[in-house]
Order: structure tokens, then C-alpha cells, then sequence
């Protein structure tokens, strides 16, 4: 397979140009690197009907063959971890390791997932009737992945809906649709036609598979304003949605903490990813006891991380992602200056060519500061002191969002109590970003509905069916 070109769509078990081209950029140099098919309404109405036809057969198929087909493209993606990863860092701009680890981290969803199993229930067994509970599934499913993670997330989205029976039209970020096409090659030769379906496009497909009706579904990871846009448009045929979106986590870090043995994880935290992660750590909070020593052990560290291409050995933070949201990573660290807060560190715009933007750490502004309420999704950290966990508890929930969180302390039985009162899907103690295949992770309030991993994001692409069966009372002999 050639991974530094010919890059198509998968459309029936087909690999087709498409008649349009989309440039796609690497963000550490703003050069082309390559052309992605532009997707037509044509063409994704040829996906759709694609995947119409082949789910009968697909949904029919014992899941035991359903569970082998997912396992074996899993195992083929991490056959191919090495072009991919490159083909990755290339698209996305996260360093070679990340890429690396998200490769690998598609590849072991998809055997994870195809592990799982659809539940039945029995309700009654009795001498009057039989009834039970299973799921079906729901018939075709439209895709949407995010740019920040194009492979792993897409594969949150492939394994439960494929392995519940349904097929699948997936629309990678028009900013990282090459990994994506790639796989689908791989998923050519692994699955029947017309199963799984990857188009890709610029800004008008995805308000065309929202709004088709055609999809039974849509699950799409990205923005909460995208997000509201996405359950408006595919309201009027009452498709079933899974949003999966924006958050502003908050890291509590209690006075206990052993500082210069959790600076390092708590500054990832932060900046894996170059921020650009849902559950990275937005806002942290940090107890008036230790702020300043672990404000200093964060600063001192940041100095030491490298930012820049991701295709360099040694560099630990890429570029940010896209041109739009460099500018908007921009604008709010500028509001920031306006406003006068202190920076620690950062603060300045890299002159390089590339997205890149400097770490950058705020220290202590006001909670109604943009930078705390609002969802960076860049290399951007304001530091927060509290004195009180009354009080920091109700900062932390006082959001929109509601994903994800955190709790750092060495009484861990306290810190468990702390996260127990976070309003967000998932709270971790002592850690963060830790997802599992066979664990439910979605939003609470705007941050999304519906969940994805586990068994209850599989049953998210399933409809319950009660089956009841009235026993035949036999005669009784005279």
C-alpha cells in the first residue's frame, strides 16, 4: 500500500477518486502535503445506498463472524502502525510517540470492542408466557470524527456499530482525512462491501449526512456549538444522535499532594496533545498551600519541553492542528493580555512557520477571565488558587460542560469523596485521559448525549425489541 498517496474514498467496497479535491496542510510548515477526494452529494448518496444494501446481510451475519472481521482490522491497523503513524504526525502535527500511541490505541479498540457482547434479558419464564429483552440494530450509521485524534475516535465510533450489526458512512475532519482513507484500504480487503464507507469532504458534508434521510443514526465528536447543530438538523427524521463534545475540565489539587512528583503528570495533563484534547485538564485548581511551590515546579518544567515539528526527533509538542483554531487560541490568550493577567510563562506567538503556539501558564485570573470559562483546546493553562474544597467543588461545576475532571491528593479515600461531587461523565483520581474500551465515557450538560465505550456505548447503536411468547396451555386429560 502506497501511504504517501493516491488517496481515496471507500464507496461500496470500492476505492473511488471522486470527481473534486480538498489540499490538505501540514500545520508544522502550512505546505500542502496532499489532495483528499471532495465528496459530492453524489457520492455520499452512492455510500449511503452502499451501506443500505449491504445491511441486511451484515445485521444477519452471526456475531461471532462480526466480532472475527473487527479483530482482524484491528490487527491490520497495527500491522501498518508505522506508515500510518508517520502519514499521521504528517496531518495532525502531533510528535511521532502520540501518533504512535494512537495507532496502536485504534488498533486495540477495535479487538477490545469486538469482545463485547449484546445482552439478553429474560424477563418472565413462567407456566403463562416467555419474554425477553435483546437488541437489534439500528441500520446505517453516519460517522463524524474530530481532527484531534482522526484514528482512535473514529474507531470509538466503528467497532460497537459495526459489531451490533449496523453499517457504517464515516466522514473524517477535512483537516485529517488521509490516515482515515487509509485505513479504509485496509478495510477493503477485510470486509464485505459496502459495510463500512468512508467519504470525505469540506464543510457542506456534514450537514448533508445529518440532515439525509438515508442515516438511522449519527454519532459525531466535536464542538458543543457543532454539537447543538448536528441534533437540530437531524431532528426532523428523529435519527438517533450520540455528541460526544466540547468540555472545560478542572484538576483539584489538594494540599497533600507531593509536588515535585506530580508536577510532570499534571503539566501533561494539560498539554498532551498540545491541549487539544476534550478531557485535557482546561482550568486547575490548586490549594493556596501549594500553589506557589507547584506554580514554580510547573513553569521550570514547561521550560524543558520541546515545541515543534512532529516528524523531529525530540520535539514533545506539535503545532496546533489548523489555522482557524491557531486563531483562536490567539485571540484568547490577546484577550488575556488586554485584560492584564499575569503570564508565567508564554504568551508570545512562535515567528516560525506553522501553527505553533508556546506553552503558555496564566497565573491566578479572575474566574470570570475567558481563558477559565471558556474551552481553549490549545497549549494554554490558567493556574487557580483555592483555599476552600466547598468552594472549589462549585467552581468546578459552575460550567456549561460537564466531560471530564480531576482530583489530585495523597488521601486518596478524600479525593475519591472530592471526585464523587464533580459534575462530569468521568472523574479521575490521581491520573486523567485514562479511557478503556469496556468503560461508558460521555458528558454530562453540554458536553454531550449519549455515550460511547462499554457495553452501554454499544448499546447505543441498538434498539431494545421485547419479544413475548404466550405459552400453549395442552388440554388437561378428562
Amino acid at each position: 500500500m502506497n501511504f504517501d498517496g493516491a488517496y481515496r474514498m471507500l464507496i461500496g467496497g470500492e476505492l473511488v477518486t471522486g470527481s473534486a479535491t480538498l489540499d490538505v496542510v501540514n500545520p508544522a510548515t502550512e505546505e500542502v502535503i496532499a489532495s483528499a477526494p471532495d465528496a459530492t452529494q453524489g457520492d455520499l448518496d452512492t455510500a449511503i445506498a452502499a451501506a443500505r444494501k449491504a445491511y441486511p446481510g451484515w445485521a444477519a451475519t452471526p456475531i461471532a463472524e462480526r466480532k472475527a472481521k473487527l479483530a482482524a482490522l484491528g490487527q491490520a491497523i497495527m500491522a501498518n502502525a508505522d506508515p500510518l503513524m508517520r502519514l499521521l504526525t504528517k496531518e495532525q502535527g502531533k510528535p511521532h510517540a502520540e501518533s504512535q500511541g494512537e495507532v496502536m490505541g485504534a488498533g486495540y479498540w477495535l479487538m477490545a470492542a469486538s469482545q463485547l457482547d449484546l445482552p439478553v434479558t429474560v424477563n418472565e419464564d413462567s407456566d403463562d408466557r416467555y419474554s425477553e429483552t435483546r437488541h437489534v440494530p439500528l441500520g446505517v450509521v453516519g460517522a463524524i470524527a474530530p481532527w484531534n485524534f482522526p484514528m482512535i475516535l473514529a474507531m470509538f465510533k466503528v467497532g460497537p456499530a459495526l459489531l451490533a450489526g449496523n453499517t457504517m458512512v464515516l466522514k473524517p475532519s477535512p483537516f485529517t482525512p488521509l490516515s482515515t482513507l487509509k485505513f479504509g484500504e485496509l478495510a477493503a480487503e477485510l470486509l464485505p462491501p459496502g459495510v463500512l464507507n468512508i467519504v470525505t469532504g469540506g464543510d457542506d458534508l456534514g450537514p448533508w449526512m445529518t440532515s439525509h434521510p438515508g442515516f438511522d443514526k449519527i454519532s459525531f465528536t466535536g464542538s458543543t456549538a457543532t454539537g447543538k447543530r448536528v441534533m437540530q438538523s437531524a431532528a426532523p427524521t428523529l435519527k438517533r444522535v450520540t455528541l460526544e463534545l466540547g468540555g472545560n475540565d478542572a484538576a483539584i489539587v489538594m494540599p497533600d499532594v507531593d509536588v515535585e512528583k506530580v508536577a510532570e503528570e499534571l503539566f501533561w495533563a494539560a498539554f498532551r496533545n498540545n491541549g487539544q484534547i476534550c478531557i485535557a485538564t482546561k482550568r486547575m485548581y490548586v490549594h493556596k498551600d501549594i500553589y506557589d511551590q507547584l506554580r514554580d515546579a510547573l513553569v521550570a518544567y514547561a521550560k524543558t519541553v520541546k515545541v515543534g515539528d512532529g516528524s523531529e526527533q525530540g520535539t514533545q509538542i506539535g503545532p496546533i492542528n489548523n489555522k482557524q483554531q491557531y486563531a483562536r487560541v490567539l485571540e484568547l490568550i490577546q484577550d488575556a493580555k488586554d485584560k492584564g493577567y499575569k503570564f508565567l510563562v508564554g504568551g508570545e506567538k512562535a515567528d516560525v512557520p506553522g501553527y505553533f503556539v508556546p506553552v503558555t501558564i496564566l497565573d491566578n485570573p479572575p474566574e470570570d477571565a475567558r481563558i477559565v470559562q471558556e474551552e481553549q483546546f490549545g497549549p494554554v493553562l490558567p493556574l487557580l488558587k483555592f483555599d476552600d474544597v466547598d468552594d472549589v467543588v462549585a467552581r468546578a461545576n459552575a460550567t456549561d460542560y460537564g466531560l471530564g475532571g480531576s482530583v489530585w491528593g495523597n488521601d486518596e479515600d478524600k479525593a475519591f469523596e472530592i471526585a464523587q461531587r464533580i459534575a462530569s461523565g468521568t472523574v479521575w483520581v490521581n491520573e486523567t485521559q485514562h479511557l478503556s474500551p469496556m468503560a461508558a465515557f460521555g458528558g454530562m450538560k453540554q458536553s454531550g448525549v449519549g455515550v460511547e465505550g462499554g457495553i452501554e456505548g454499544l448499546l447505543e447503536y441498538t434498539n431494545a425489541q421485547t419479544i413475548v411468547r404466550k405459552k400453549r396451555k395442552e388440554a388437561v386429560a378428562a
